[in-house]
C-alpha cells in the first residue's frame, strides 16, 4: 500500500496541513484496527480451545467492534457482522457442553 505523503508533495498550504492530517489520522486508525484484529484472533483461539475465559475474551473484543464504529474506523454494519459471526461462534460452542 502506497502512503500519501510519499507520492507528492503539495504545494499549496491548507494541502500540506490536509497531508499531515491524514498521516495522523491513518495512524490512529491502524492502531485501533490492530487492536481489534488481535482481539478477534484471541477470542476465535479461545473459543476453539473452549477456554473457560472464552465468553469475557468475547466481551471484551464487541466493545472493541463497537468502539472502532463509533470512531468511524469501521462501517456499522462491518461491526454488526463481525460480532453476529464472533457471538455464533460462542453460543455453538456454548450448545455443544
Amino acid at each position: 500500500m502506497r502512503r500519501a505523503s510519499c507520492i507528492y508533495m503539495p504545494n499549496i498550504k491548507s494541502a500540506k496541513k490536509e497531508l499531515r492530517k491524514g498521516s495522523k489520522r491513518r495512524v490512529y486508525n491502524l492502531d485501533i484496527m490492530g487492536n481489534l484484529k488481535d482481539l478477534i484472533k484471541k477470542s476465535r483461539k479461545a473459543i476453539e480451545a473452549k477456554d473457560p475465559k472464552a465468553a469475557e475474551l468475547v466481551a471484551k473484543t464487541l466493545k472493541a467492534f463497537d468502539k472502532a464504529s463509533q470512531k468511524g474506523v469501521i462501517k456499522k454494519n462491518t461491526a454488526s457482522r463481525g460480532k453476529s459471526r464472533l457471538s455464533l461462534r460462542l453460543n455453538k460452542i456454548k450448545a455443544s457442553k
